[in-house]
C-alpha cells in the first residue's frame, strides 16, 4: 500500500498544540504513515506522538520544522501526489475514484491558518470534504475514513504495548504480550 504523510502548515505552537496534536492522531488513528509539522519546531508535540505510538502501536512517524515548501518539493521529486484538504475544493464523493489509485505515495495538507495561494496551484486535488468551513481534524478524519473504505477497526498497529477492548460500558485497556 503507498504511503500517506500528512503536512501541516501554519502550526502556531502556543494557539495550535492541541488541535495539531489531534491532527497527529486521526492521522494515525485513520491508517497515515506520519506527519510533518511544518516550519516550526514544537517538541512537545512530538514526545506526546511518540508516547502514544509507543504505547498503542505503531509505525508512525511526525517531524516538525520543515519548511512546507522544501516537504512539497522533495515530496514532488519522489513521484508522490498532493491532496489539500479544503472547504473550496472539488467535492470528496466526485474525486476519490480517481485518488484512490493507490499505485504513488500521497502527502495530504491541511492548515490551521489562512493557506499560502500556492499551496492550490501545487495541489494535484483540491478536495472537500463539504463546501463549508470545518475543522482540519474533521476533514482530515472525514477523508481518510473514505478514502480507506472505513477499514479503520480492521487496522493492526505492530508493536503495541496495549489494547483497548471494545466494550458496550466502562473502558478496558489489554496489555499486550510481548
Amino acid at each position: 500500500m503507498a504511503r500517506i504523510i500528512i503536512l501541516r502548515i501554519g502550526h502556531r505552537v502556543f494557539r495550535d498544540m492541541r488541535v495539531t496534536t489531534h491532527v497527529c492522531l486521526t492521522a494515525r488513528a485513520f491508517g497515515a504513515d506520519g506527519v510533518i509539522i511544518a516550519d516550526r519546531e514544537d517538541k512537545v508535540v512530538e514526545s506526546t506522538i511518540r508516547d502514544v505510538t509507543s504505547r498503542f502501536g505503531g509505525p508512525f512517524q511526525v517531524q516538525t520544522g520543515i519548511a512546507w515548501k522544501k516537504a512539497v518539493k522533495d515530496w514532488k521529486n519522489s513521484g508522490g501526489k498532493i491532496v489539500h484538504l479544503t472547504a473550496y475544493g472539488l467535492p470528496l464523493p466526485k474525486v476519490l475514484p480517481e485518488i484512490q489509485d493507490l499505485t504513488y505515495d500521497m502527502m495530504i495538507i491541511v492548515g490551521s491558518e489562512k493557506m499560502p495561494g500556492e499551496v492550490f496551484k501545487i495541489a494535484d486535488w483540491n478536495v472537500s470534504v463539504t463546501n463549508q468551513p470545518m475543522s482540519e481534524v474533521a476533514a482530515l478524519a472525514v477523508f481518510l475514513d473514505w478514502y480507506m473504505d472505513h477499514q479503520e477497526f480492521a487496522h493492526e498497529f505492530s508493536d503495541a504495548q496495549v489494547r483497548i477492548v471494545p466494550s458496550k460500558s466502562g473502558k478496558e485497556v489489554q496489555q499486550v504480550a510481548s
